[in-house]
């Protein structure tokens, strides 16, 4: 008993007041990755924004967040995790104020999005490290349980903001807001969150992260540009081959090299390795059906932004209990088991989701959220900590970078594949009256696109508008179906994986 007081005396005794601070610093980078969805339109306007424009507004943030993860994790271990955290708020929030003051042109609101993405790079390494390196390890499987919770509730979050923001202001509020909230986690981090870093001090490996920013902003280059490109397109095929390249040249790398940025030996231990694979799929399947949803209640049932967001709350009401409370689930039934069985009621939400339709009452779907969200936070929290378990305190900000890494390839995964089955299956299920075949391309191209004809030639007093409007509606509804399909079989392939091949933990007895 004298040796567990001991060794809890050697962490903070406010630890959880600093996962408090890193839950805060989380959510607002998980905010930004949503929050600006919903001020498309209004932004598209107000700054004469094309569709290239606007894409490029949402992929600078992913690409330059997803690519530089692993250097900013590397960093944080090198010079110190705390000073990184610090550095990126700084930089995220600089950038949002910025934006929502000076801001005139598509141009400047891509670039300030670029910057705060190599902001939230340095931000979310560090909240999961920091979680490492000041709890025990008795202590360590529920504090993760709440980081991912946190994690998990930050997009749906964002969808509220942005739509709160948007509706009730304008596009610049969406990034306005971030500043008090940023400035409350600086001044909080400031006074309670302790220093901490490799005290070896081993040199970075600059070969090594100049290949991973390649490698991964190649990759996830590709996974974005998919979807509207096609995957044939020679951009999108050139982007997989320099990722590649760049990715087996790290691998190469990391071999010969004394001090490597990502030890790849990690990768040989079968928690670490398929914890991240259940982290990617969990993350493919949660952005690809919020991706849906979004347009589903928009579009398909006329609900605001804003009012569609609310509409996702079921979904973290569900997640939170069960990511929080996962620790004491794994410590009964075992790991595998407990990621599994999330994984399980994954695919049940999804595939009971097929069965909607336009008629569907909300409380069905909100009850088949709630399913999901239990699924998601039973496999998220158990996964993030098979992954750090494996990785020592000093590695700990490159091991928070590499479960960062799968969630943010995952979910744009996620996005692209499911994109594009519900575009293939809308486009060849969308039936056009004779007086819109004029727009036919676009119509097959875009449901948005579809919904607004069809208004506007009802406006004109065209009644084949009505009748355009409900194929479109049906035409989604079939691909929303499809995508589901899709995103129920990952999930159950996910299950057999982890449940087939993920040890079982060595309990304290054993160890002993």
């Amino acid at each position: 008993m004298r040796e567990e007081s001991d060794t809890l005396e050697a962490y903070p005794p406010n630890r959880w007041l600093i996962l408090a601070v890193m839950s805060l610093s989380l959510i607002i980078v998980m905010l930004n990755n949503v929050t600006l969805n919903v001020a498309l339109p209004e932004l598209s306007l107000d700054l004469s924004a094309d569709n290239s424009e606007l894409q490029w507004i949402m992929d600078s943030y992913a690409l330059v967040f997803g690519g530089t993860l692993l250097v900013m994790g590397a960093l944080g271990d090198r010079f110190g995790r705390k000073g990184a955290l610090q550095i990126g708020l700084v930089i995220v929030g600089t950038a949002s104020a910025w934006t929502a003051f000076y801001a005139d042109s598509s141009t400047d609101v891509i670039l300030a999005r670029a910057t705060m993405g190599l902001g939230a790079a340095l931000v979310m390494p560090s909240t999961l490290s920091v979680v490492l390196v000041v709890f025990p390890p008795n202590e360590r499987g529920k504090a993760i349980g709440i980081w991912a919770a946190m994690a998990g509730i930050g997009a749906p979050i964002g969808l509220l903001v942005g739509g709160w923001a948007v509706e009730s202001y304008n596009w610049e509020m969406v990034f306005l807001i971030n500043v008090p909230i940023i400035l409350l986690a600086l001044i909080a981090g400031a006074i309670i969150v302790p220093r901490s870093k490799d005290d070896n001090q081993r040199p970075l490996d600059v070969i090594g992260a100049i290949l991973s920013v390649i490698a991964l902003a190649s990759l996830l280059y590709g996974i974005i540009e998919g979807p509207s490109l096609g995957w044939a397109d020679k951009q999108v095929l050139v982007s997989f081959v320099v990722a590649i390249i760049a990715g087996m040249a790290f691998v190469v790398r990391q071999k010969k090299t004394e001090y490597p940025l990502l030890p790849l030996e990690f990768f040989k231990n079968q928690k670490f390795t398929l914890g991240l694979i259940a982290i990617a799929l969990a993350m493919f399947v949660m952005f690809s059906f919020m991706f849906m949803q979004m347009l589903h209640f928009q579009l398909v049932r006329g609900h605001s932004a804003f009012s569609a967001a609310i509409r996702f709350f079921p979904l973290p009401m569900g997640l939170m209990p069960a990511a929080a409370n996962s620790d004491k689930l794994v410590a009964k039934f075992g790991r595998p088991n407990v990621i599994a069985t999330g994984l399980i009621l994954v695919a049940a939400g999804l595939f009971l989701f097929t069965l909607v339709e336009i008629e569907t009452n909300y409380w069905q779907i909100a009850a088949t959220f709630v399913l999901l969200g239990l699924g998601m936070g039973l496999t998220m929290a158990p996964s993030t900590t098979a992954i750090m378990d494996v990785i020592p305190e000093s590695k700990a900000g490159v091991g928070s970078a590499t479960n960062d890494a799968s969630r943010e390839i995952g979910g744009a995964l996620g996005i692209a594949i499911g994109g594009s089955v519900l575009n293939e299956i809308y486009q060849n299920s969308i039936s056009i009256p004779n007086s819109a075949m004029g727009n036919s391309g676009l119509i097959e191209s875009s449901f948005p696109a579809a919904m607004k004809i069809g208004a506007e030639m009802l406006a004109k007093g065209n009644a084949e508008g009505g009748v355009l409007i409900a194929n479109a509606r049906d035409a989604f509804i079939e691909g929303m179906v499809g995508a589901c399909i899709v995103a129920g079989c990952v999930a159950l392939i996910a299950a057999i994986i982890v449940k087939w091949k993920m040890p079982e933990d060595v309990s304290s007895t054993a160890e002993e």
